[in-house]
């Protein structure tokens, strides 16, 4: 019989705990034997749909990270000229931001979501270049230093008061630009040129003092790649498929980029094809664009990316928006298998019970506010002729199956609820109202002894991330002590005298809080900070998952553990809170729109045999 040591070459590691979960350790496999559970490291990587824009447009400007993004301006056919339009994403929504004081497309971009940086461009109908630069400090546009070239189709990278342009181009005299310029906050001082100068990149990364720019027309496609060290260019390994049209912001750094859709000749071909490159080496990704696009605005990292907007066919334009995510995770640890599909698809939406027994209310279908209750029996969902008396989501639950409820959210139109509900396996009724009114708020516990925190607790759509925490005890509620970092969109499981709370957003954080009936305190946070995910479990033994981006953690009462994602990446979905870390169940959410599926989880158990049948390494 062949053995691993005979494909691999050596023998499989015995280890008292597992390694630490990262690129370095991808791919080993190792038993570990406190838990006597033979394990290895995979990476998942995947493009999953975000919130579309609320302006369509392509060729706008992007900057920051994944779930702090910044667009602006950009150009959306047939209206003439560039927009003004600035919008701010939060990881899963778009909001309006403070417009451009100059409507342009195909600039320049550097800086993150509150102090972004917007240069060059174009705005005519026929394109001319502009030199004018602009500055966001979170809310306003500012003029800041003018360019020393006038021209668009650039790249951009850096933050705002230390950003790099490169490359480009102008009109009426069509031609490529090698020129390199500096910004320090204030104004723009000529570097050294580009080896190759070239317009429309595939993309770009890094800051300014270690900037990486790849692909681009120059004219004709190539795939050449250049490092800057802040002084000059130097030509690196070259990317795998020439591409140009790709994306308006910077996407990683110099030592770890992105580079994803775009042309790949000058006929109307658009790519879904994703590059990623480790600081030598570009190497074609398992992961593509879920719409071949072109001309998009980009921001974030190698391992959590964000496209927006752009152009998916000859001249179609779109809103959409897609997250790129890379997880290491170890499979033996557990795995996700779907089960029967909700009757009535729905998000951000409250669940209770078990795996086996679990019950799913409120939520919003994508067009509508839901009252609809729905129970599982471990197989399939079963439509109940009760519906909550005030149709609501983005609201807070606790109990069982047959003994549930129901409180906080909103109904949408109108402001944030402090309404709660009490469900008897039959019919709902209303009960005594929260102290806050809130809504993406979590609650946890039992029917008559249940604990609501966090949300949102000001009018949409502004956000007061709230820390109020209170105690149900079956007939009124108490405002007790506050958790330390306030946040919507979280997570939580336990009990109302020995809870946890983790992750969140506003933006995405990775926070862990543990109550012990009194008071909270902060402990060991999640490995990847995210928001509107779900949980259950208890305060030593909780499983995280599903969210943005959505890896599943494990919690053992003291650190979280990385392990195999939900099959259908989504967020805002709801949960079984009183499963198990050994199993949970998840239900609905948004996934492109509003999702019916269900996942059971099961976790791993304990392999066959002793420790001494195996070798170490």
């Amino acid at each position: 019989m062949t053995t691993y040591s005979d494909i691999r070459g050596y023998r499989v590691k015995y280890l008292s705990s597992d390694p630490t979960l990262n690129t370095s350790t991808e791919g080993q496999v190792w038993y570990n034997s406190t838990e006597g559970v033979l394990k290895s490291l995979v990476q998942i990587k995947a493009w999953s749909a975000g919130g579309n824009m609320n302006t369509t447009r392509y060729e706008a400007g992007g900057c920051g990270i994944q779930t702090a993004a910044l667009g602006a301006g950009g150009y959306n056919p047939p209206s003439p000229g560039g927009l003004t339009a600035t919008e701010e994403y939060s990881g899963y929504t778009w909001a309006a931001g403070g417009n451009l004081g100059n409507a342009r497309y195909g600039a320049g971009s550097a800086g993150t979501q509150t102090a972004g940086l917007l240069f060059g461009g174009a705005n005519a109908g026929t394109p001319i270049g502009t030199n004018v630069t602009e500055e966001y400090d979170g809310s306003t546009w500012t003029a800041g230093g003018n360019m020393n070239t006038a021209r668009y189709y650039m790249a951009g990278f850096g933050i705002q008061t230390a950003a790099a342009g490169a490359g480009g181009t102008d009109f009426p005299s069509p031609t490529i630009v090698s020129e390199t310029e500096e910004y320090d906050g204030t104004s723009w001082t000529i570097s050294n040129n580009l080896n190759t100068g070239r317009k429309q990149f595939s993309g770009m990364a890094g800051i300014q003092t270690a900037g990486l720019v790849f692909g681009g027309d120059t004219p004709g496609v190539t795939a050449v790649t250049e490092a800057y060290d802040g002084t000059s260019w130097t030509a690196v390994n070259s990317m795998n498929t020439s591409k140009w049209q790709g994306t308006f912001g910077a996407v990683g750094t110099a030592t770890g980029a992105l580079s994803f859709g775009g042309r790949t000749s000058p006929s109307p071909t658009i790519t879904s094809e994703t590059e990623e490159y480790d600081g030598s080496t570009w190497n074609i990704s398992s992961a593509t664009l879920g719409t071949s696009t072109r001309n998009m605005g980009a921001a974030g990292s190698k391992s959590a990316g964000l496209k927006f907007g752009g152009s998916v066919v000859t001249p179609a334009v779109t809103n959409s928006t897609e997250e790129f995510n890379s997880t290491i995770y170890s499979p033996a640890t557990g795995a996700w298998a779907s089960g029967g599909n909700l009757n009535t698809s729905r998000f951000t939406l409250a669940g209770s019970g078990t795996q086996t027994a679990g019950l799913a209310f409120g939520g919003f279908t994508g067009t509508a506010n839901s009252g609809a209750t729905e129970s599982y029996d471990g197989s399939s969902w079963a439509t109940l002729p009760a519906t909550m008396g005030t149709a609501r989501y983005s609201l807070g639950g606790a109990g069982t199956q047959t003994a549930a409820l129901a409180f906080g959210g909103r109904s949408s139109p109108g402001p944030q609820l402090a309404s709660s509900e009490s469900f008897n396996g039959t019919s709902w009724t209303a009960t005594s109202n929260l102290g806050t009114s809130r809504y993406r708020l979590a609650g946890i516990g039992a029917q008559t002894a249940a604990l609501a925190f966090g949300g949102n607790s000001t009018v949409f759509p502004s956000i007061t991330l709230s820390t109020a925490t209170e105690s149900w005890n079956g007939t009124s509620w108490t405002s007790v002590n506050s958790m330390n970092t306030g946040r919507m969109n979280l997570s939580g499981a336990g009990d109302q005298t020995a809870a946890l709370a983790f992750g969140g957003g506003a933006p995405n954080v990775a926070a862990t809080e543990s109550w012990d009936g009194t008071s909270w305190a902060s402990v060991n946070s999640l490995n990847t900070a995210r928001n509107a995910s779900a949980g259950s479990g208890t305060q030593t033994a909780a499983i995280s998952f599903g969210g943005n981006p959505n890896p599943t953690e494990l919690w053992d009462g003291t650190n979280w553990s990385t392990a195999t994602p939900t099959t259908t990446a989504r967020s805002f979905l709801g949960a079984a809170i009183q499963g198990t870390q050994n199993l949970a169940l998840g239900f609905g959410g948004y996934a492109a729109g509003a999702s019916a599926a269900t996942e059971e989880w099961t976790l791993g158990s304990s392999a066959a045999g002793t420790a001494s049948t195996l070798t170490t390494s």
